[in-house]
């Protein structure tokens, strides 16, 4: 019986603290309570070492911000920033205020007005284009995957980058420590060798010791010279080629970005080549990072980074304003879909308003756990008015949003809370017709291999497949 009480209390303990701890987002604080009931000592091990810990997340955001304000002053000096909703194209802010005075306040990455963009639909078209810029490196070039395997394409990069570290050129290289621990010891050695400066950023031990393995870098970056730049959610692999038998085919969506947005796109990659190598970028070398460049377009376009190195979670946010404001469509793309309650009851409103609601998730996924937690947030949205398509040609991995004639989005993050709370993620945001377009294009296309998932069909699936979406769905915070 003595021993039965002191279980108790320790369970107690222990059920109290995430609950003290996780106030702030209560949903996570019920998926962690779920986990400790199910294997109580584990559970709370687990939590101890994997769950945010916000005075972690308090020093990566001061760590970042020192290095952010060394370069500020550069970046505002070169760079034309959109202060006014009358300057954004074909005067389709004005009557959207809110929204404009939200994204301009969002960050400290301000919406620019001297941008050239190419949507590269896929990794056949992806790669080619990042391998051709990076050809081009004569100062510097920059390199930063969440995912980067040892395969044939990951060796073409591999190549390239070699080969400018031994033309003189400085090449910075990082990997996030858990997407790309595959990566053998060979491959990074024969980088090294060569001149190119690698860092895994929060490899897994060193993350665990530090309780901070919960915070990974999804982040996809290239910047060639501080003028070229790319984002999106093409990772460095023969499966983003359709190569992997057990995927198929791989749909995907990236960027290629020139003129002032690649400022930001700098700044981002320099905030996490610090947290990861320690360097210090000094004053005499912001010149070379940030150089001037010839505006050769005027496209509107706006970076914004989200993450623990930053004071708002960004994307959540500008995805939650552009969602609320929608008065035609709203078009989602996104292999997790997890949406936290404030995207979930946005969508459900706009949907019931009478806005087009088309949300594209995968038929099979990559992961069974997200897969079922995914589908346990469908049937009410349906009610709603939503309408879901599953992707059938293959895997889609594509991360896009378009809203109205406003704005597209194009980037890292899933909308999922994982990308929207935990992961250091990178979006584009796209005020262009020109690119709007590409992307809605792309859009109708995969709607043409898509199923649609009929309501009364769905709700007809078997118990234990509703069973499986319960569970799934508690543990939906940490997915």
């Amino acid at each position: 019986m003595f021993w039965l009480v002191i279980i108790l209390v320790i369970f107690i303990f222990q059920a109290a603290t995430i609950i003290i701890l996780e106030f702030r987002n209560p949903s996570k604080a019920v998926a962690w309570l779920f986990i400790l009931f199910c294997v109580p000592p584990i559970g709370f091990i687990v939590y101890y070492f994997v769950a945010q810990d916000f005075n972690k997340r308090k020093k990566v955001r001061k760590a970042g911000s020192r290095i952010f304000r060394e370069i500020k002053d550069t970046i505002w000096e070169q760079a034309h920033i959109v202060k006014e909703a009358a300057e954004m194209p074909d005067n389709r802010f004005m009557h959207q205020q809110r929204l404009f005075n939200l994204l301009s306040h969002l960050s400290e990455s301000p919406i620019t007005g001297c941008n050239r963009s190419r949507v590269l639909t896929n990794g056949k078209e992806a790669f080619p284009a990042m391998l051709r810029e990076m050809e081009k490196a004569k100062h510097h070039l920059h390199v930063e995957f969440y995912i980067f395997r040892d395969d044939a394409i990951s060796t073409k990069f591999q190549e390239v980058m070699i080969r400018k570290a031994r033309e003189g050129v400085r090449v910075r290289f990082i990997c996030d420590g858990l997407g790309s621990h595959k990566m053998s010891l060979g491959f990074i050695r024969k980088l090294q060798d060569a001149g190119v400066e690698f860092h895994y950023f929060l490899p897994p031990l060193i993350a665990t010791i530090d309780r901070r393995v919960n915070y990974r870098n999804h982040r996809k970056i290239i910047v060639v010279d501080g003028k070229v730049g790319f984002v999106g959610g093409i990772n460095v692999g023969d499966d983003y080629l359709g190569k992997y038998p057990k995927m198929g085919f791989w749909r995907d969506t990236h960027m290629q970005l020139e003129g002032d947005a690649v400022y930001f796109l700098q700044n981002t990659f320099l905030n996490d080549w610090k947290l990861a190598s320690g360097e210090q970028i000094t004053e005499a070398q912001l010149k070379e990072l940030f150089p001037p460049h010839i505006c050769s377009g005027n496209e509107k376009i706006q970076i914004l980074a989200s993450g623990p190195d930053q004071e708002w979670d960004a994307i959540q946010e500008m995805c939650f304003g552009a969602i609320s404001v929608a008065c035609d469509r709203i078009y989602i793309t996104s292999p997790y879909f997890i949406p936290d309650p404030a995207l979930y009851e946005a969508l459900k409103t706009a949907a019931v308003s009478g806005v087009d609601v088309k949300i594209i998730i995968p038929y099979e996924s990559d992961s069974r756990l997200v897969h079922l937690a995914s589908l346990s947030y469908v049937e009410e949205l349906l009610r709603a008015g939503v309408e879901f398509y599953q992707y059938r040609k293959g895997f889609i991995h594509a991360k896009v949003m378009i809203v109205d004639e406003l704005l597209a989005t194009v980037g890292t993050a899933n909308m999922d809370m994982r990308s929207f709370f935990c992961n250091f993620e990178l979006t584009a945001v796209l005020f262009e017709s020109s690119s709007m377009d590409r992307l809605v294009g792309d859009f109708e296309r995969d709607l043409k291999v898509s199923s649609k998932i009929d309501l009364k069909a769905f709700q007809e699936r078997s118990r234990v497949q509703k069973g499986a979406e319960i569970l799934s769905r508690m543990l939906s915070p940490l997915l």
